[in-house]
């Protein structure tokens, strides 16, 4: 019976967790409240845990390692589930600091600092959430108090368990759609993986990570040119022997970055430093770099590749500006078409994410970093990336970010063709994209994932048309859905009807449905463009 854990044993039941999650995360993804096939929350929560699961090295000193792991779990946050996922390791994190090993009531102190976190993290607390699951369950801990870390286990499962069933009777949405919370489904998986790493199964640091990805060799051929260089990522120990570790000057060493390669994120903790940037010549960052310390882990991919691999899907090309410039704009979406219409916009980065791909804290702030701007305007375009885009908000360093909190394309792309840094001050500018999102519809075409009753009856393998939560109708083709979409939403009544196809729409189809549209609504300017994004068939922006 296990009476104290230290950091070896912390970190092991993080992989334990880590790894269960991932081998269930295609079921955690498929409690999805919503018939679209864009369910991401079991990836979203094996990403968050995963960055502290596989960045934290092996340490008997259980303060140290649940520091490091709540950070990178901070870092790797993805959409709200991952976020407040990070959220209660965090408070986990506050509760062991200092720490070289724990008892139970220690523990169990911890646990419960995890849940004051992550209701603090969160303006608006839902329950029948994750934030009701592990609350729940910490209660029950709380109150039985069992006499070993075994034992504890036991009673969190029992009770997470029981508050996940519960979960339905909290939310109606969850009841309508015959599905408990999603969030709080992966947190009984990871608590299963933390439960079997205390039966003495031991987790590798890389055990819980997914498969590395195939790379195609033949898209950087002998008559290729680099065009993009290399993405060069790595840590750096600093040593003693090489500096005077105190004296290091990150600022001094980040304009050198800057002055051999563009894309720079650099930071340190402690005497470890992490470095991104995009330079055509590695080797020679590496080799000065080593003048200061030895390195803990590299990674260097050439960009040039994966370019041709994903056909031009590398997401921002951030701009290196110095002096910083006055205001810069970051958006997110998925698809060519809709990142290059925003960056036609005046967009300075865009983030490559959106439905069932969210992007992460760190991505979030790498580009609100590489804007080079000293006010950053950044419209997340999906009520699911809103917390991450915030997070790395207050990650940022002399940097004022402002989030308009937009939660659809519609919304962001009506923000930002009418953005005026003229109207005011900042805190003006906000309230004016503010107003401008209030006024817009966004109606989406998408394929049924399942059957839906009551209300519009949906059959699996149709395609819906819907706004929020709300589903108007149900069609054979994606093309009569936005049709019949149009007329729900009464598109005679708006004076411009932006449709964005999607990167599996019929373009003979499309055009056909595009004619229709335009004939029927004369007094709407209607018009198509090419979005490219993937899940929506259709994306309709009335304004």
């Amino acid at each position: 019976m296990t009476k104290t854990i230290d950091g070896l044993m912390y970190l092991n039941m993080l992989r334990g967790g880590a790894r269960n999650l991932g081998v269930n995360r295609a079921a955690v993804n498929d409690l999805n409240v919503f018939p679209i096939p864009d369910g991401d929350t079991g990836d979203n929560m094996f990403m968050t845990i995963d960055a502290g699961a596989s960045k934290t090295a092996d340490s008997p000193l259980l303060g140290e390692v649940a520091s490091h792991a709540a950070h990178e779990m901070l870092l790797g946050a993805r959409g709200n589930s991952g976020v407040i996922l990070s959220r209660i390791f965090a408070g986990i994190g506050k509760g062991l600091e200092s720490e070289r090993e724990v008892d139970i009531p220690r523990f169990i102190f911890a646990l419960q600092q995890g849940v004051k976190e992550a209701y603090r993290a969160v303006s608006d607390p839902v329950e029948g959430t994750i934030l009701t699951v592990y609350r729940e369950a910490v209660e029950a801990v709380g109150r039985e108090r069992p006499d070993s870390f075994e034992g504890l286990f036991d009673v969190m499962l029992r009770a997470l368990t029981a508050s996940l069933e519960r979960t339905p009777e909290l939310l109606d949405v969850l009841k309508e759609a015959g599905v408990v919370d999603s969030g709080g489904a992966g947190f009984v998986y990871i608590a299963e993986g933390m439960k079997a790493a205390l039966k003495g199964i031991e987790f590798s640091a890389g055990e819980s990570s997914p498969a590395a990805k195939s790379v195609n060799l033949d898209a950087f051929t002998e008559d290729s040119e680099l065009e993009f260089g290399y993405c060069t990522e790595f840590l750096l120990r600093l040593q003693k022997s090489k500096i005077d570790i105190d004296g290091f000057d990150l600022n001094v060493f980040k304009d050198w970055l800057n002055s051999v390669g563009d894309s720079v994120v650099a930071f340190k903790e402690g005497t470890i430093v992490k470095v991104h940037v995009h330079t055509k010549r590695p080797g020679d960052i590496l080799n000065r770099c080593q003048e200061y310390g030895e390195f803990l882990t590299t990674k260097i991919e050439n960009m040039t590749l994966q370019h041709n691999e994903t056909h031009g899907k590398v997401g921002y090309r951030p701009k290196n500006t110095k002096p910083k410039k006055p205001y810069g704009i970051v958006t997110v979406a998925a698809g060519d078409g809709l990142k290059e219409i925003f960056t036609s916009l005046g967009v300075d980065a865009v983030v490559d994410g959106g439905q069932s791909m969210n992007p992460s804290a760190q991505e979030m702030l790498d580009a609100y970093e590489a804007v080079g701007a000293q006010t950053v305007y950044v419209f997340p375009n999906n009520g699911n990336i809103i917390m991450t885009a915030e997070q790395a908000a207050a990650m940022a360093e002399d940097i004022d970010v402002r989030i308009i909190r937009t939660k659809t394309i519609g919304e962001g792309y009506a923000a930002i063709s009418m953005f005026d840094i003229t109207v005011g001050d900042t805190d003006a500018v906000v309230a004016y994209l503010d107003e401008i999102i209030g006024g817009v519809v966004t109606g989406i075409v998408s394929v049924a994932s399942r059957d839906v009753a009551g209300g519009v009856e949906v059959a699996r393998g149709d395609y819906i048309g819907f706004v929020g939560d709300d589903i108007y109708v149900d069609e054979k083709t994606p093309e009569e859905a936005m049709i019949g979409l149009c007329e729900k939403l009464g598109a005679k009544n708006y004076d411009v009807m932006l449709i964005l196809a999607g990167a599996d729409a019929d373009a003979d189809a499309a055009a056909k449905m595009y004619d229709t549209i335009k004939a029927q609504y004369r007094r709407t300017e209607v018009i198509m463009l090419q979005g490219d994004q993937p899940i929506y068939d259709y994306i309709m922006i009335l304004n």
